[in-house]
């Protein structure tokens, strides 16, 4: 819910997204309540909070990498170039990305428009994961896997 809620960016193929509050303003908000219901859950949940992240599943991807101990992928990250690339996760010193193909990449202009995301990525000397629902069906396990392997191929030693 926090990500939900700090959300915002600017990119040159979609209108800006304001945040519905921002990350410092709901920080400072929920340090200044004491013995409210939930507050210990609250307090955990702007320690894994992260600006950028544009749906839930993103938000699930991002947590479940970094309790895998991987090395941390971030959001809201742009993968230099013109233009710039903007994956859902990157991790930039293996130069590996991950895109959460919801329903929207379903659309035939999202699919053209993400093939061209594809190849610049590539160009660009990243190696990019597709995560779709089926794949978050098989486990986490097996989404981890996928990372892993990815990572290992672009120089990671964990």
């Amino acid at each position: 819910m926090a990500d939900f809620l700090v959300c915002e960016h600017e990119r040159h193929f979609e209108p800006r997204k304001f945040a519905i509050v921002a990350a410092e303003i709901l920080r400072t908000f929920i340090a200044g309540k004491h013995h409210a219901p939930g507050l210990g859950k609250a307090k955990a949940a702007l320690e894994l909070m992260r600006v950028g992240a544009d749906s839930p599943p993103e938000t699930k991807l991002r947590l479940l990498l970094q309790r895998a101990d991987l090395p941390e992928f971030t959001t809201n990250y742009a993968i230099g170039g013109d233009p710039l690339v903007w994956p859902d996760l990157a991790c930039e010193k293996h130069k590996t990305s991950a895109q959460y193909e919801g329903e929207i990449h379903k659309t035939t202009q999202k699919q053209l428009f993400d093939r061209n995301r594809d190849e610049r990525t590539a160009a660009r000397g990243w190696l990019q994961i597709k995560v779709y629902s089926a794949d978050m069906r098989r486990g986490d396990a097996y989404v981890v896997d996928m990372f892993r392997t990815a990572l290992r191929q672009q120089g990671w030693n964990g």
